[in-house]
């Protein structure tokens, strides 16, 4: 029996099997949509979001700020990492992630030997018709979980720069476009480093989100246990019961709708201000750039999306603020030798920078 919240959302056409849950108004219209039209729009993306986050959190226990920033980029289209020791679910939120989502996922296991063409595909001489076919690696999915990223050498790191940027992938000097939605979800350990290759500037500034996942509270843990001791799997939550709520179209749909989102002048320089004063804060040795500006609207209009907002309010970019300035700044010296982290800096940075009375 299907979920009377889903109902209100949308209805498959009858003709289908399709599971996914459409959101009115895809279709190109012959004229402009009504204020009406684009307000009823919004209200069905924000329960299909909503409805989401609800199964996911049926998998995963005790994370429901890494599910809400998870969504947060899935929507806002940009990628995640996701540091943190293991058994937190890392892998597992991407499981169930994937397991809703009736797009393709794809995994790849990074290792020290792991070559650059087993991630983007290679030349394959076919003796059949005697020329060169192109094999596409695994880049070319809806739904990437690259596991361990900082395994593997800064080579194979680096093919990943291209398809996170520009949604495309170079083969044999033809580029070869990636179908949306593309998102990848990288998954790190950040206290074995031996044998370990740290992620480039340049690669980590390609993330939208850096997200730290942290042990649960005791009830959490508890029901958690409970919940696996009856799992017909080992060690982990089963993801097959959780229901398939969206298609690739769906989610293009939700980006769409969530980057028109409306955004007050005031709230788009409060972002601004706030990625300016990470270059200046005392403290920092770097600062972020341009791109943690952009990610910071974005971020915040998926944000208003999720929470079912008729536009972005300050809470909304401060919400998703450490997530996006994190791995964009670098502490000084000495407050590295004194033990603080970047985190205690940046709320700092948040509690001072004013933000806007709308």
């Amino acid at each position: 029996m299907e979920d009377k919240t889903l109902l209100t959302v949308s209805k498959a056409p009858e003709h289908t099997s399709d599971s996914s849950h459409d959101i009115p108004g895809d279709a190109p219209a012959a004229s402009a949509p009504s204020a009406e039209h684009i307000a009823q729009q919004r209200h069905r993306a924000s329960q299909l979001a909503q409805a989401l986050r609800q199964e996911l959190q049926k998998a995963l226990i005790g994370q429901v700020n890494v599910i809400d920033d998870v969504l947060t980029a899935l929507i806002a289209g940009g990628h995640v990492l996701l540091e943190g020791v293991p058994g937190l679910g890392k892998t597992l939120l991407v499981r169930a992630l994937a397991r809703c989502f009736g797009g393709d996922f794809a995994r790849i296991q990074f290792t020290p030997d792991l070559m650059p063409s087993d991630v983007t595909g290679h030349a394959v001489y076919d003796l059949q018709t005697e020329q060169f076919k192109l094999r596409k690696g695994p880049l070319f999915t809806h739904l990437l979980l690259a596991d361990e990223i900082n395994r593997a050498p800064a080579k194979t790191q680096a093919a990943l720069l291209e398809a996170m940027q520009e949604r495309q992938v170079t083969l044999e000097g033809r580029a070869l476009p990636i179908a949306p939605p593309f998102m990848v979800l990288a998954t790190q350990n950040p206290l074995e480093q031996e044998g370990t290759y740290p992620l480039p500037e340049a690669e980590l500034d390609r993330f939208m989100l850096k997200l730290r996942m942290d042990y649960p509270d005791a009830d959490q843990e508890l029901n958690m246990v409970r919940q696996v001791s009856r799992s017909t799997r080992a060690d982990m939550l089963d993801v097959q019961p959780l229901r398939t709520l969206l298609q690739a179209k769906d989610v293009v749909a939700l980006q769409r709708i969530a980057s028109d989102l409306p955004i007050d002048e005031q709230v788009l320089d409060y972002a601004v201000r706030l990625a300016r004063a990470t270059r200046t804060w005392p403290g920092l040795a770097l600062g972020a750039g341009p791109r943690a500006s952009i990610a910071l609207v974005r971020g915040g209009r998926a944000r208003a999306l999720l929470r079912g907002g008729e536009f972005v309010l300050p809470d909304d970019i401060k919400g998703c603020a450490l997530a996006v300035l994190r791995h964009r700044v670098r502490l000084s010296p000495e407050l590295d030798i004194e033990g603080l982290s970047v985190d205690q800096v940046l709320r700092q940075l948040l509690d001072q920078v004013a933000a806007p009375r709308l």
